[in-house]
């Protein structure tokens, strides 16, 4: 969600040079972007000694500004520590003194998207150019690595491919049942003229597996096998006709890349995380005990998530398909269920 944000000071001050202090994976994330003209890798379980070796490379940066975006006291430690001339955050969680410019934050009361407000705080900078506009770019050897496989499956048809997304980092509250994702892949492989591709991360490999194997359709597969990347799961989300997921980050990645999108809300409210990707399609059951934003539910029955059934999402994904298969506009983003 931060391109937007990380466009706008790329078009602002297009003269500088621009260097990212990112933890490996968002490196990943925004490899191939013009975005960041240089990236530092900070790890958050480093040891004393490599925080301290951080600290240095930061102070003999000699920066002139530091923009933190994320909340975090932690952050605006870091920021304060590295010397910059100025330091440009939200005087949040009590960091608001070692700031700078330190700019009030927006009340967390009435859920809002975090995307605008990113926006907003470099608008206190100047920039003008404050599109929404979510923006990714893959790897040819990320492309390369997603065209063997589909070489190696030659059975099932890359040309026009569904992916379905189970993981997530937050916490189980988001996950979709697992025998809801293998009844949907079956279903589709078996009502649509095309495959079905289960991406996933390290943690997920045994659930991508399970899928495939409850789901017993040849066009069903999964990356599970391959040597998994971010830059992977991009061009898996890049290349598909439809992204189905939960609440997780390649969500996002499908936003950046235009493709139609279908996210499978649980306790999270829609809000926080819109991507205003006019090709997305929110499915939020209603219960009356959510969204919690809980990372565990804690009435153990995990109602919101359970009854959002394979009926709704399959049927929100036939309502649809003609007008995909035409290369019409998919839907407006919408609160399609629990209505």
């Amino acid at each position: 969600m931060a391109t937007p944000t990380l466009r706008a000071l790329r078009d602002h001050f297009a003269d500088a040079e621009i260097v990212g202090i990112f933890r490996p994976y968002v490196a990943d994330v925004l490899a191939g972007t013009r975005l960041i003209d240089r990236f530092v890798i900070h790890n958050p379980k480093q040891s004393r000694w490599d925080a301290w070796q951080m600290l240095q490379t930061l102070r003999r940066e000699r920066f002139d500004l530091a923009v933190v975006l994320p909340n975090s006291l932690r952050t605006g430690i870091w920021a304060w520590a590295s010397g910059a001339k100025r330091t440009l955050g939200y005087a949040r969680d009590g960091r608001g003194l070692l700031l700078t410019d330190p700019v009030p934050a927006p009340s967390q009361a009435i859920p809002h998207p975090v995307l605008d407000e990113m926006l907003q705080l470099v608008g206190q900078l100047g920039c003008r150019s404050l599109s929404r506009k979510m923006e990714l770019a893959t790897l040819p050897q990320d492309e390369d690595h997603l065209a063997a496989f589909w070489r190696r499956h030659a059975a099932a048809s890359s040309a026009d491919y569904i992916c379905l997304n189970t993981g997530g980092a937050f916490g189980a509250a988001k996950d979709w049942p697992v025998e809801y994702f293998s009844e949907l892949s079956r279903r589709l492989a078996v009502e649509f003229d095309g495959s079905v591709l289960i991406a996933c991360g390290p943690q997920e490999r045994s659930i991508a597996q399970q899928i495939v194997s409850e789901a017993a359709h040849p066009r069903v597969l999964s990356l599970a096998n391959e040597p998994l990347s971010i830059g992977l799961t991009k061009a898996a989300v890049r290349n598909a006709r439809l992204l189905v997921t939960t609440d997780s980050g390649p969500r996002h990645f499908a936003a950046a890349f235009g493709v139609p999108c279908l996210t499978l809300f649980g306790p999270t409210h829609i809000a926080w995380s819109e991507t205003f990707h006019p090709l997305a399609v929110h499915l939020q059951r209603k219960v009356d005990c959510g969204p919690c934003q809980q990372r565990v539910c804690p009435l153990q029955h995990h109602r919101c998530m359970r009854e959002l059934t394979v009926d709704q999402v399959f049927g929100e994904i036939v309502r649809r398909w003609r007008v995909l298969r035409q290369h019409k506009e998919f839907g407006l983003c919408t609160s399609a269920a629990g209505r």
